[in-house]
């Protein structure tokens, strides 16, 4: 019964928001982020939390003001991802800005392919199908969502778009290296995972988990691994392009954990220059000073 008023919740929403008047329907998503943040519900703490992390220097005031504007670029995500399917190829490519985007367009131009690692920040769903309109084949992956009707109708939202998306299970790494293989942009967003199989990185001071995933499809295929950050703009998106050195020597893991501490350190660098595009409502830190300090919050 949960999962049904999950799932009828989700469309009607999704069917409401693409029907209303653009304005209306960013107004309204506004006022809902604008409740939330009043109601300080568990995942506006976490936020706040987290925010601290980045800017510890911040007064409560400042700190609270960054928790509001996060909030409100939260909610212009779901609005955008909701209403993006009724966007023109025109307006998609209008709305887009990027820096140093021949780091991803020359690989793909010369057949070698890329691996791209995003944090939560932004909307990457914008950025995907930019380049997906642009001709360019795009791979990613999905963890599952419950209920089971919901995820396949996200999945269908994003195939819609040129995505290709894969379910995350034990059989997604084979195919992201059939895909590398076959020249292919797979783009993973890569800035949190709890699991066993994370990789310890140090995080803003405190010591995070991140997934193995574009560092290993890197190290084994020898595709390039770049980093973009996405942030909002006034007009829509900027995608900010960095490289990630991939070590050559040393044991296959030595060189994974240093290349995901590299990709960890860029994420830290486009999270401090838009810490309000940063849409992390969950644990990320495991350690006790980050804890610490989030509690302080």
């Amino acid at each position: 019964m949960k999962d049904r008023i999950t799932l009828v919740a989700y469309l009607l929403g999704w069917w409401m928001v693409r029907t209303l008047p653009e304005k209306l329907a960013y107004s309204l998503f506004h006022s809902i982020g604008e409740f939330s943040h009043r109601r300080n519900g568990k995942s506006i703490q976490r936020l706040r939390g987290n925010l601290h992390v980045v800017k510890p220097d911040l007064d409560e005031l400042e700190l609270e003001t960054l928790v509001a504007t996060s909030m409100s670029s939260y909610m212009r995500y779901w609005c955008d991802t909701f209403r993006i399917q009724n966007w023109s190829t025109e307006r998609i490519r209008k709305t887009v800005t990027t820096t140093n985007d021949h780091l991803l367009l020359d690989p793909m131009k010369d057949g070698r392919g890329v691996v791209v690692a995003l944090p939560h920040s932004g909307n990457w769903d914008h950025a995907g199908a930019y380049f997906c309109s642009l001709g360019i084949p795009l791979v990613t992956v999905a963890e599952r969502l419950k209920p089971e009707a919901l995820f396949q109708k996200f999945l269908r939202h994003r195939e819609a778009m040129g995505f290709e998306v894969l379910s995350l299970d034990s059989r997604s790494f084979v195919t992201l290296v059939k895909r590398a293989k076959e020249k292919r942009l797979i783009a993973l967003v890569a800035d949190r995972d709890l699991s066993h199989s994370g990789i310890d990185v140090d995080f803003f001071g405190s010591n995070a988990r991140m997934p193995a995933g574009p560092a290993l499809l890197a190290v084994k295929t020898g595709i390039p691994l770049i980093v973009a950050h996405v942030s909002y703009s006034f007009t829509g998106i900027h995608i900010d392009f960095h490289p990630v050195h991939v070590p050559t020597e040393g044991s296959e893991s030595e060189r994974i954990v240093q290349t995901v501490q590299a990709t960890a350190n860029l994420f830290a660098q486009g999270i401090a220059e838009h810490p309000e595009d940063w849409h992390m409502l969950q644990r990320i830190w495991v350690d006790a000073r980050a804890e610490n300090l989030e509690e302080s919050r």
